[in-house]
């Protein structure tokens, strides 16, 4: 389920960036970086049994911050 759910974050997010680089319009970039955060989420949930998804879960919240950070201010 979460490895479906991550591909799919993947792929949104890497039309999204292809899109904003082949077009010059970056306005879809907070959206990036908001997918690129539910992305670490999910990673730090896939490895919970590992000692390693403590830091990705400081890391996806920080970037989720900053993505809806950008949202309100920009």
């Amino acid at each position: 389920m979460l490895k479906k759910l991550a591909s799919a974050v993947r792929i949104i997010g890497l039309i999204l960036a292809a899109f904003a680089l082949i077009t010059g319009r970056f306005v879809v970039m907070p959206y990036v970086l908001f997918l690129l955060g539910v992305m670490f989420l999910i990673m730090g949930l896939q490895e919970k049994q590992k000692s390693l998804y403590y830091p990705q879960f400081i890391i996806s919240g920080f970037i989720i911050f900053i993505s809806i950070y950008t949202f309100l201010f920009n």
